[in-house]
């Protein structure tokens, strides 16, 4: 049978993959092997260890997550390079990798594309919320275009939740706490989550439940207290798993979830006759899944089918309210994994996705839905245990733009035990939304209107990089350059009347180029204390107009020095670093301050199950609000967090 490099496979007396570790007694729990050699499935939808992965990756642990306040993914994602955690509007987050929006991240569960929202539902951060950090055993972020193995929505990278699942023992833990800010002015919040996971029937059946509900107050502005500087939200979310081996090749998952959230703030209406109101927000989402996956003697498949919906509806005290909105998506996807000859790992599939709308905007009858198909061919070369080569390429049918191409290769090549070099190319597309396409599509607010635009282009990118990784003992060192080329960016531009009622129609910028570098290390120092830290510097340009790219900041870095005490108690200083960006008032460039952000968590182990974790986040209080009124998202002032968490 086919062995690719430097991929660790344990428990070979039950079956010899990690796909069916979650029942079967005799194998190793997942968590132990990923200590022995962290295995991922992002790059390649295949199973590699992370030192052997094709692609820029990043791997976050449970235990990570552990240490400091996490509310939802950008909290998760903090820290960690190449990402930015920027504003979106309406007091809102986004991830964007490597200088792209985010609206070009696409965010999976286990594997499993969830609803792309932030270029259909206004300033949306809804992506951000699906899964609590009890249920996750893993986060992957994957850096750079991935649309060879996903197709559109993965131009800028891929962030995959590996959640927990059902071993052979029931495990579980559970989490609760608040915060507040120092200042008093509201912003409030508190916490609580679980997950529990184990066998309803030995070796067949496993049963894995999480839910969680989490609260922040609206926090209101600064110096006018009558509108809101932060929404306050309330959420609740729960999941239910099972997971079914009728034999030792086979297994066979069903998964379904729900969530209820409602959001709130404080607003001015403005205009010739301006006037208070209170907005409201009720998002409500689902999502399922059924697969299969088998071991067999030539190979290994999987076969999905999943979907998932979000309904959004508005409530106003005073106006008119935000028309309701539904968005839905269902998918089968299959996959066949088989080795040819001795160097050749091949994987084949094929994708069938239909997406749908319901939105007043979007046209005269307020629906309007796509189907997308796509076939991939993926071969993972291993000419020796040193050298390693995978080529792919995703096919994907657009009724309106035909057949796309998304081609890559990237090389691998482990120079000794502790060096290693990689790098690749590849091309990836991202069609226009189904509210950019509309013709009939019309957004009006009171200063500016946007239209959509028929002839819109897909937007294409091209992106080469290089990277290398040294480990050594007690330190490592991490370097890497990377040059995304787009071609037809879509963005919204002024086409009439731009000092007054501005009208915006979505066009195709010509070209625009994205280029940076990105390094790392850790080091482990005295009096047990380890140094951790990244630094991107990012050049984003508009080439066709040849100005800058909007919010995209030129220097970032994160620092994070970690103590620990003793076996009870552990600590960590955090620092972030932004660096200046530019930001376009009415096609007016404006430059957005530097900053610095200071972050101190702890957790001390009360025993064996019980663990008191607490942090202040924003060390020297910092207002972005007062240093630029311009700045998308206001950083809360200095802000304290206690909790508890429990394993069982």
């Amino acid at each position: 049978m086919f062995k690719r490099p430097r991929v660790s496979v344990a428990g070979a007396s039950c079956v010899p993959s990690l796909l069916f570790s979650s029942l079967c007694g005799t194998w190793v729990m997942a968590e132990e092997v990923a200590r022995l050699s962290p295995v991922v499935i992002s790059t390649t939808a295949t199973e590699r260890a992370l030192n052997d992965a094709p692609a820029s990756i990043t791997v976050i642990t449970q235990d990570e997550l552990a240490r400091r306040p996490v509310q939802d993914l950008a909290d998760a994602l903090q820290g960690q390079p190449g990402i930015n955690i920027g504003g979106v509007g309406l007091t809102r987050r986004g991830i964007g990798i490597r200088g792209m929006s985010s609206e070009y991240t696409l965010t999976l569960i286990d594997g499993r594309r969830i609803n792309q929202t932030s270029g259909l539902i206004g300033h949306s951060d809804i992506d951000l919320g699906w899964v609590p950090p009890e249920a996750i055993e893993r986060i992957e972020v994957v850096r750079g275009p991935m649309s060879s193995l996903y197709g559109s929505d993965a131009l800028g990278g891929v962030v995959n939740m590996i959640t927990r699942s059902a071993t052979d023992r029931w495990r579980g833990s559970a989490s609760v706490g608040g915060g507040w800010r120092d200042d008093g002015r509201g912003g409030q919040t508190h916490q609580g989550a679980f997950y529990v996971g184990g066998p309803l029937v030995q070796g067949k059946l496993g049963l894995s439940v999480y839910g969680e509900n989490r609260r922040r107050s609206a926090t209101p502005g600064d110096p006018d207290s009558n509108i809101s500087q932060l929404e306050g939200r309330e959420s609740t979310t729960g999941n239910v798993a099972l997971s079914f081996t009728p034999d030792s090749r086979q297994r066979i998952d069903a998964t379904f979830g729900r969530g209820d959230e409602d959001r709130w703030r404080n607003a001015r209406q403005a205009g010739s006759r301006p006037y208070l109101y209170e907005t409201r927000d009720n998002i409500k989402r689902e999502q399922w899944s059924v697969s299969h996956r088998g071991r067999w003697d030539w190979g290994e498949t999987q076969l999905r089918a999943y979907g998932s919906s979000i309904d959004k509806t508005n409530s106003r005290t005073q106006g008119d309210i935000t028309r309701p909105q539904s968005l839905q998506e269902r998918i089968v996807d299959g996959r066949a994994t088989f080795g040819l000859g001795r160097m050749h790992l091949i994987s084949v599939g094929g994708e069938w996705r239909k997406e749908s709308l319901e939105d007043s905007s979007v046209n005269a009858v307020g629906h309007k839905q796509a189907d997308h198909q796509a076939l991939f061919l993926q071969d993972e070369i291993a000419f020796s245990p040193a050298w390693s080569l995978v080529l792919g390429n995703r096919i994907d049918r657009h009724e309106q733009f035909g057949v796309q191409h998304s081609p890559r290769a990237y090389l691998v090549h482990h120079w000794s035990d502790a060096l290693t070099i990689k790098g690749g190319v590849g091309r990836g597309f991202k069609a226009p939304h189904l509210k950019q396409l509309s013709p009939d599509y019309e957004m009006r607010s009171t200063t500016f209107a946007i239209y959509g635009n028929p002839d819109l282009k897909p937007e294409i990118s091209t992106n080469v990089e290089l990277n290398a990784d040294y480990q050594g003992q007690g330190w490592s060192v991490q370097g890497g350059v990377f040059q995304n080329s787009l071609k037809d960016l879509i963005q919204t531009r002024c086409v009439s009347d731009c000092t007054g009622y501005r009208i915006l129609n979505y066009v195709n910028v010509d070209k625009a180029r994205i280029r940076g570098t990105e390094l790392g290390g850790s080091m482990d120092l005295p009096w047990r204390l380890k140094l951790k830290g990244n630094y991107t510097y990012l050049s984003a340009r508009d080439l066709s107009a040849d100005r800058p790219l909007a919010e995209r900041p030129s220097h970032s870095a994160n620092l994070i020095l970690s103590w620990s005490a003793n076996d009870k108690l552990s600590a960590d200083l955090r620092a972030k670093y932004l660096g200046t960006q530019t930001y376009y008032n009415k096609d007016v460039p404006n430059t957005l301050p530097a900053y610095s952000l200071w972050s101190i968590d702890a957790t001390y182990k009360l025993d064996k199950q019980l663990s008191l974790r607490a942090s202040i986040e924003n060390l020297g209080n910092k207002d972005l609000s007062k240093a630029s009124p311009l700045f998308q998202y206001a950083e809360v002032g200095r802000f304290y967090y206690v909790g508890l968490r429990a394993n069982f």
